[in-house]
């Protein structure tokens, strides 16, 4: 019975196509387009493998194959992961908003200064019109600043910690200014988000703002948003 082996072969081609659909951008062998082209093919191989897989199982179990059934098994496991990555991807980038610009501070958003060079080339600009904010309101009414009741210098080696704690690339600290400036690359296709975090004494405490934006992409599938409650969840937690 040929359909265990190929259950597990056509789930063996989608996380192949899976796994390399990321370096293949990262190293030039494809454009963005194709990339997503291969998450695209490794989720349609996924599900093949998923149907054999089932299907494989069932025979099996009728049977009693028992490592036809383990086989079978296999396949259908390796058909799920295959879909459901892709799958998961798809999802978010189509419920996210259509924007890349997430920042605390609607009205006086943290501005860059020492990332700029570094987006040399860049397809996003830094530009905020109105319309990414009234887009940010629906998508991510919860992003908003947070107060902490310690002073500046406190909070900004707290928010330095936690910045180097969740791997970004710190490009600049200054706490003179109250502000960190940092990078955060993803590593399956090695996207580049620019982040500022901003601190500023608000009364007796520190009211801490952030901005991160990806440069590239017309929507980010919520990354950015994310990545500002992550951080900010872990600066009221330190």
């Amino acid at each position: 019975m040929l359909f265990p082996f190929l259950a597990c072969a056509t789930a063996a081609l989608g996380l192949l196509l899976l796994a390399g659909a990321g370096p293949a951008y990262r190293t030039g062998l494809l454009p963005l387009a194709g990339a997503f082209t291969l998450l695209r093919w490794a989720g349609y191989a996924g599900l093949a493998a998923s149907a054999l897989g089932v299907l494989a199982a069932g025979l099996a179990y009728v049977r009693a194959a028992r490592l036809r059934m383990l086989a079978a098994l296999v396949g259908l496991l390796g058909g799920i992961a295959a879909f459901g990555i892709p799958f998961e991807f798809e999802r978010r980038q189509a419920s996210a908003p259509p924007i890349h610009d997430i920042s605390t501070d609607l009205e006086n958003p943290p501005a860059f200064d020492a990332v700029v060079p570094l987006r040399t080339g860049a397809p996003n600009g830094l530009e905020r019109p109105p319309a990414v904010a009234d887009e940010q309101r629906k998508g991510y009414p919860d992003i908003a600043p947070v107060t902490l009741p310690e002073p500046q210098d406190q909070v900004f080696n707290r928010a330095l910690a936690a910045a180097q704690d969740a791997g970004w690339r710190i490009v600049t600290a200054d706490l003179g200014r109250g502000r960190i400036e940092a990078t955060d690359t993803s590593r399956w296709f090695g996207f580049t988000d620019d982040i500022v975090v901003r601190l500023l004494p608000w009364g007796s405490g520190t009211r801490v703002d952030m901005r991160s934006v990806s440069r590239l992409g017309r929507t980010d599938g919520g990354a950015n948003a994310r990545r500002i409650r992550r951080f900010l969840a872990r600066l009221r937690s330190s």
